[in-house]
């Protein structure tokens, strides 16, 4: 393996179709939520790809928690990273397609008969296997973003944060300005101790969505869909701190205030969310298509998800412009530790409902150390995992 001056792995270039492909493949395997999908991505991008550098990427993870759904932020950032704006929302869509798909199938299995299809027993194979990859990739990050008291003290205090379901956003705050007082000498010496690679050239081109905002602004009215893509855009700028807080919002403007959905068809919407890869905000692909069918599960699902894409947009562009001035490289520096104790805090959370037997946590044990130590593929474990719980090895909640 070649490495840089100081040591660290060189990053490899990564055509724009691989980088599809690869999210493609994430979309379509990143079952557990975000942070789930958050250790598939790392695993791929930063240690089997080396495509973009480790502290880089927690500091997208970071940036991501801004506004919207991480996991779906986080695939911008890379892709933008990598191939410009362009590159970004090609992969966010990449991304979230597979998972999309799936939420549109079943939805039409729902409306048309109000059944589930019998998924639980996989889903408590996959529960236990997810666990194990979120620590995995906390475990990853920590080797590269811990060294030191310091940097070990922000990752503590980020974990007991997610913990006491803190918003992350407050903590990643608080992480950035303990890494403005420390200073990233201080604080961490995992990305080699060296100034970082200036950005790609991609990386510099100016936002492409003012066009596509002005041409929206002017055509909005005449779209027939615009009172529904309306309301979700709305609920898209209320979807602060990521993953399962979309659910109340969602709760509160489709079944309290608009009526659009029974109590009964949220629910079942959300466990339909839960069982297939990708985010749990494509709860939205769910409401969109009881409403107007495809197109509406369409519109639904990319007006939610508007607001953040024009925020990380921007937030990726000035982070190519300004990351790597000595400020705003402290302001990072502090948050990479924070990220990796929100990762290892949702593991630890989730662990409470997933690990409901000796037998699940010997699973999530024996797929951390297969994750670890002998690198297997996330696709087979989580497929392990799953077929142990459809032969009722693992029991079921």
């Amino acid at each position: 393996m070649s490495t840089g001056p100081q040591g660290a792995p060189e990053q490899k270039p990564l055509s724009l179709p691989a980088v599809l492909l690869e999210f493609l493949k994430i979309g379509a395997i990143g079952f557990g939520g975000g942070m789930a999908i958050i250790a598939v991505m790392e695993e791929r991008f930063v240690r089997k790809r080396r495509a973009i550098a480790a502290d880089e990427f927690l500091h997208g993870v970071g940036l991501a928690q801004v506004l919207g759904p991480f996991a779906v932020n986080t695939s911008l950032f890379v892709g933008y990273r990598l191939h410009g704006p362009a590159g970004g929302i090609l992969s966010l869509l990449a991304f979230v397609a597979p998972s999309m798909v799936v939420v549109l199938l079943l939805s039409r299995l729902y409306f048309a008969y109000h059944t589930l299809p019998a998924l639980r027993g996989a889903m408590a194979g996959l529960g236990a296997v997810v666990i194990a990859l979120i620590l995995a990739a906390a475990w990853s990050m920590g080797e590269k973003a811990v060294r030191g008291w310091p940097a070990a003290g922000i990752a503590a205090a980020a974990f007991l944060g997610g913990l006491s379901k803190t918003n992350p956003l407050y903590i990643l705050i608080a992480a950035g300005v303990a890494g403005l007082l420390l200073g990233r000498e201080a604080l961490n010496k995992a990305t080699g101790g060296g100034r970082p690679k200036p950005p790609p050239a991609a990386s510099r081109q100016p936002p492409a969505s003012a066009g596509l905002c002005l041409w929206l602004a002017g055509a909005w009215p005449a779209i027939p869909l615009a009172k529904l893509a309306t309301a979700f855009l709305k609920m898209g700028f209320m979807f602060l701190g990521g993953g399962f807080v979309v659910i109340p919002v969602l709760y509160q403007q489709l079944v309290v205030e608009r009526g659009w959905l029974s109590a009964t068809e949220f629910v079942d919407g959300v466990a339909i969310s839960n069982m297939t890869p990708g985010p749990v905000s494509v709860l939205a692909t769910f409401a969109g298509y009881k409403l107007s069918g495809v197109a509406g599960a369409l519109v639904a699902t990319f007006s939610l998800y508007l607001p953040a894409i024009v925020v990380m947009l921007l937030l990726s562009h000035g982070y190519g412009r300004a990351g790597h001035g000595r400020r705003a490289a402290d302001f990072l520096a502090g948050i990479g530790p924070a990220v990796v104790g929100l990762i290892a805090g949702a593991a630890a959370l989730l662990g409470r409902d997933a690990l409901t037997s000796w037998r699940s946590g010997l699973l999530a044990g024996v797929a951390f150390l297969l994750l670890v130590r002998i690198k297997a593929p996330p696709a087979l474990v989580l497929a392990a995992g799953a077929a142990l719980g459809i032969a009722g090895i693992i029991p079921e909640k």
